[in-house]
């Protein structure tokens, strides 16, 4: 018998640097970024792009820093995918002098995709920008998130962000928030 996602129990967490956390990282980093360029980039530069950004080192050091938070959203306690929420980046024009942050990473398993997984693991991202003014992605064209993302109140910026050393074609989506000034 199938379980429907109704039948699943799904939640999304923080992940700290401890050896579980570091596991479940090393694998969905790979596992995902292999998932998401496949296609998109030369299997040798694909490889470097792995070893160059997921590699132990690189990950401690993230998860250890202030300015970055990394969520994993379990379906049944399993790992499936994850988010990492940073204050790092160049903001886009319409962020400049306003607190925002970056939803660095964004991704979950092609088998795990369904709308109520992505829906907790946004929602997630999104309570830690709560009291912010906007947060803002950069995501590869052709990402199959960046419809999730417009019609949960992210706009295509005519700008294009800074992206990482991949230089593919992509878009910078905004969401501002609307944050009561004290």
């Amino acid at each position: 018998m199938f379980k429907t996602v109704k039948d699943m129990n799904i939640i999304t967490k923080f992940t700290i640097a401890s050896d579980e956390g570091m596991d479940v990282l090393m694998f969905l980093t790979k596992k995902l970024a292999e998932e998401k360029f496949l296609g998109l980039l030369e299997p040798d530069r694909l490889a470097t792009y792995i070893t160059n950004n997921f590699n132990e080192k690189t990950l401690v050091t993230e998860l250890n820093s202030m300015s970055s938070q990394w969520l994993v959203v379990y379906v049944d306690q399993k790992p499936v995918g994850y988010a990492r929420v940073t204050s790092k980046g160049k903001k886009p024009i319409s962020l400049e002098n306003k607190r925002a942050i970056r939803i660095a990473d964004f991704a979950i398993l092609k088998e795990y995709s369904a709308t109520e997984i992505r829906q907790t693991l946004f929602e997630k991202c999104l309570s830690i920008s709560r009291h912010l003014d906007g947060v803002w992605i950069n995501e590869y064209i052709p990402n199959p998130f960046i419809e999730f993302f417009e019609d949960n109140g992210f706009a295509r910026q005519a700008e294009t962000c800074l992206s990482d050393e991949l230089e593919l074609p992509s878009i910078c989506l905004v969401r501002l928030n609307n944050v009561e000034k004290k």
